[in-house]
């Protein structure tokens, strides 16, 4: 078995991994659903839309149960403090999802104007309120959770959900939403043709910039902030978790310290404007496949970035600093990490095979005749 030290910096990079999946495979999804009341301008167009995630966007949803899953095994004290701080925001995204699986199974049954416009408003709910709140989440991170542990670890949150919304988080959530949609309208563009292609690279343009500004922005906010926190203790890396046996304190711009630190760091934000402008470029000249392999390079720059300026640190807290939660401190055991680190190491591979076989299989643009001889069958 690899020494705990190993097992909880690999844990990390498979949490990020899980999220970074998710964001790309899922997130394209909720990029289309987010676009469809706006590039769809008929029923049929919108069908045609609907059509080009509906096989896979279920299938999908593994990457946003796993990434869950591996946090509450991996990171039981993130989940638990994560989860009573952030409770209504995450039932809004529950409630929001719930829109999706009926809006697509139900939305086409019915021929009728209203029921069908329903739903389509329906699916982008489903598709613009998840990764908005999940931005605003990574923004709270950001700036330090307001929760602490007594003296038998159980966690309390002091914040309230209205103080989640505050301005940089939101600005983090505009990086999100403009990330996902970017996404989502690349992989619209490459499933369409006509019309629907056209307005989709237009879309992907307006959001790709976004996206590098909001994200620019966040980036000065962060470097010019009062935000940030630092261990000054001594910590053992391999030591038994123990969230209270460190000191921590708010330093502002003590998220830029690894970049010092380890210069190589620097790719990683790096890899986001690079890629991002990348894809701006390949989908105005109509590459939309290399347009989307680019974006999806950089959703890992940006949520990278937002991983390489916080570690150690997972949930770092505002109420008691020395809470925070770290790497180091808020795993499961030796034992847990190890037996689920050969799961992966199964089960990553049949997940990422029967997902490239599902897009290959069902490959191809999505077009009008297509709906119109599929009209019983098709989403």
């Amino acid at each position: 078995m690899l020494d705990y030290e190993t097992l909880k910096v690999i844990w990390w990079l498979l949490v990020g991994v899980l999220l970074v999946g998710f964001a790309i495979m899922d997130g394209h999804d909720m990029g289309v659903g987010t676009l469809l009341p706006f590039v769809g301008r008929s029923d049929e167009e919108r069908r045609v839309i609907i059509n080009t995630v509906g096989p896979h966007w279920d299938g999908n949803q593994v990457w946003f149960i796993t990434g869950g899953g591996a946090i509450f095994a991996a990171w039981p004290l993130v989940y638990a403090s994560a989860f009573s701080g952030f409770y209504w925001a995450m039932l809004a995204v529950l409630w929001a999802l719930f829109f999706r699986p009926v809006g697509f199974d139900y939305r086409s049954k019915i021929d009728n104007p209203l029921w069908r416009k329903t739903w389509d408003w329906g699916l982008f709910v489903g598709g613009a309120v998840p990764p908005l709140i999940f931005g605003v989440a990574f923004g709270n991170l950001l700036q330090g959770v307001p929760f602490y542990f007594d003296d038998h670890l159980v966690p309390y949150y002091t914040g309230t959900f209205w103080g989640l919304l505050n301005p940089f988080a939101l600005l983090a959530g505009i990086v999100s939403t403009a990330m996902i949609t970017f996404h989502g309208a690349i992989y619209l563009a490459y499933r369409t043709e006509g019309d629907i292609e056209r307005r989709s690279s237009r879309a992907a343009i307006v959001f790709g910039i976004l996206m590098l500004i909001a994200f620019s922005a966040a980036g000065v906010w962060v470097a010019q902030g009062s935000f940030g926190y630092a261990i000054t203790s001594a910590v053992d890396p391999s030591a038994l978790p123990n969230p209270l046996a460190k000191t921590v304190t708010a330093q502002a711009g003590a998220w830029l310290g690894n970049y010092h630190r380890a210069p190589v760091t620097l790719i990683v934000p790096t890899l986001a404007y690079v890629a991002g402008i990348a894809a701006l470029v390949l989908i105005a000249s109509g590459r939309a496949l290399a347009a989307f392999v680019a974006s999806s390079l950089a959703i890992v720059g940006v949520i990278g970035t937002a991983g390489v300026s916080m570690f150690p640190f997972v949930m770092p807290s505002s109420t008691m600093p020395n809470a925070s939660l770290t790497v180091w401190d808020a795993v499961s055991s030796q034992r847990t990490l190890g037996i689920m680190l050969v799961a992966t190491l199964i089960f990553m591979p049949i997940i990422i095979a029967y997902t490239s076989w599902a897009y290959k299989v069902m490959s191809g643009k999505v077009t009008a005749a297509y709906i119109r001889e599929h009209e019983h069958s098709a989403y």
